[in-house]
Order: structure tokens, then C-alpha cells, then sequence
């Protein structure tokens, strides 16, 4: 089977570690023609692009842009670079992510809640609206949102990430809605993942956490990279509004429909 990816070119916000780079690496082994990447961090991007080499990677069909998720103006200019570079924009993966501050919903900081909702949730509309506006509109393409079990079903001490990916599970419903025919917009939701970002949850004891999970390990980026480069696909072509769980057994356990 084709991996229905072949000449298209995806823009990955955060795309320099974890579930990002996985999806970069991903996209392009699967014949990606260009991925462009994109950090806060300008060290992050040269880290980035040195691992996708040492891979195998051609750096040619990589294209590295400092942006912030949630600046406006930085959206439009990854997404613009990226046309000007490979000639279109193809695929959009909403990755970058923040979880400022754990704790209970009454005692948070609203910084936190603030900064943890303009990344997590007002930033991949930004991001979407930016590839609508210069390519997908007309050319047509695919947006994948990275959601959360935590989107789901609620947990202690992480109310205000959940509540951002839930946002975010709801949103890629209205999405597809509005841009179907032209555009399919879905989403993954991982479970724990071993990535800095989540490393609270698993760090300190490996085995219980995997052991929280009906197949008893922990994710790996690449099980999520796989999942999305798959809705990213031509074998995914009648697939919109989905958010795809990657969580090991967790929401089938819990929900009796595994």
C-alpha cells in the first residue's frame, strides 16, 4: 500500500523533540518532498535538524523556522516560508504544547491558565487559519490536531491542560465541519508518552505508569507519529472529525469499549 504521503509538505509546530520530531521523521520517511519544523528555541531547530540527519534525512526537504505557537504573526510566516520553499502546504500538525502549572482548578495561576490556553488551544486555530488562508483554501489539505486522553475524561492535577485539549477535541470537530470538502481536520489522543513534556506522569516510577495502561508500557513518539502520519495520508481520505486515541487500551478499558 502507498503511504499516501509521497510529494506532500507538512508544517509541524514544535516539531524539534518528542511527539513532533517523531512525526517529522515519520512524514519524511514515508516521502514527505519537504517538512517544515518550527521552535521558540533557535538551538532546539539546530538539534532538531542534526538528529533528522543522523537518521538519514536529505536536510534539503527540511525546512527549520523560530516561531512561537502562539504568535500570530509568526504563524504567518512559517506557513508563508514554507509555500515559498516547497511550493505548498499540504499537511498541518498541530504539536506544540505547554503544561505550565499542575494543580487543582481553584488554585492554579491564571498566568498559567492564560499562557496554557493560548498555546494549547487559541494557537492551532491561529496555525489552521493561516494554512486556510494561503494554501489549503484553494488546494485543498489536512490538518491533524495532537489532543489528549485528558481532552476525554478528567484527572487529578492537570484540570487546566485537559480542559485545553478538550477545547482542542471540540474544536477539530468544528473544523472539519466548516472546511469539508476541501480540508479534512482530525486529532490524536495519546495517553502517557515518554517526552519531557509528560515526564511528571512517568519519570519517577516507569512500571506504575506503564502498568495504568491495559498494554502495559508507556507510549513511544513514534506510536503517536505513526498514527498521525496515517490521517495525514490518502488512506485516510474519507476520515474527518476523528480523534483517534493512542493511549494503549486506556479510554476502551475505562469506557467497556475496547
Amino acid at each position: 500500500m502507498s503511504s499516501g504521503i509521497q510529494g506532500k509538505v507538512a508544517v509541524i509546530t514544535g516539531g524539534t523533540r518528542g511527539i513532533g520530531l517523531a512525526v517529522a521523521a515519520e512524514l519524511l520517511d514515508l516521502g514527505a518532498m519537504g517538512v517544515a519544523i518550527t521552535s521558540r528555541r533557535p538551538e532546539n531547530l539546530e538539534e532538531a535538524i542534526a538528529q533528522l540527519k543522523a537518521d538519514g534525512a536529505d536536510p534539503a526537504r527540511v525546512l527549520s523556522t523560530v516561531a512561537r505557537a502562539d504568535d500570530d504573526l509568526h504563524a504567518a510566516r512559517a506557513i508563508r516560508e514554507t509555500i515559498e520553499r516547497f511550493g505548498s502546504c499540504d499537511i498541518l500538525v498541530n504539536n506544540a504544547a505547554t503544561n505550565p502549572a499542575a494543580g487543582n482548578l481553584m488554585e492554579v495561576s491564571r498566568d498559567a491558565v492564560d499562557k496554557t490556553w493560548a498555546v494549547n488551544q487559541r494557537a492551532p486555530l491561529i496555525w489552521t487559519q493561516e494554512a486556510w488562508a494561503q494554501w489549503m483554501g484553494s488546494h485543498g489539505g489536512c490538518v491533524v490536531n495532537v489532543a489528549s486522553v485528558g481532552g476525554v475524561r478528567p484527572a487529578p492535577m492537570l484540570g487546566i491542560y485537559n480542559t485545553s485539549k478538550a477545547a482542542l477535541i471540540y474544536m477539530t470537530g468544528q473544523l472539519a465541519m466548516e472546511l469539508a470538502p476541501r480540508v479534512r481536520v482530525n486529532a490524536v489522543a495519546p495517553a502517557v508518552i515518554k517526552t519531557r513534556l509528560s515526564a511528571m506522569l512517568w519519570e519517577s516510577d516507569p512500571q506504575s505508569a506503564a502498568r495504568m495502561h491495559p498494554l502495559q508500557r508507556l507510549g513511544e513518539p513514534g506510536d503517536v507519529a505513526r498514527a498521525v502520519a496515517f490521517l495525514c495520508s490518502e488512506n485516510a481520505s474519507w476520515i474527518t472529525g476523528v480523534t483517534l486515541p493512542v493511549d494503549g487500551g486506556v479510554l476502551g478499558a475505562t469506557s467497556g469499549m475496547g
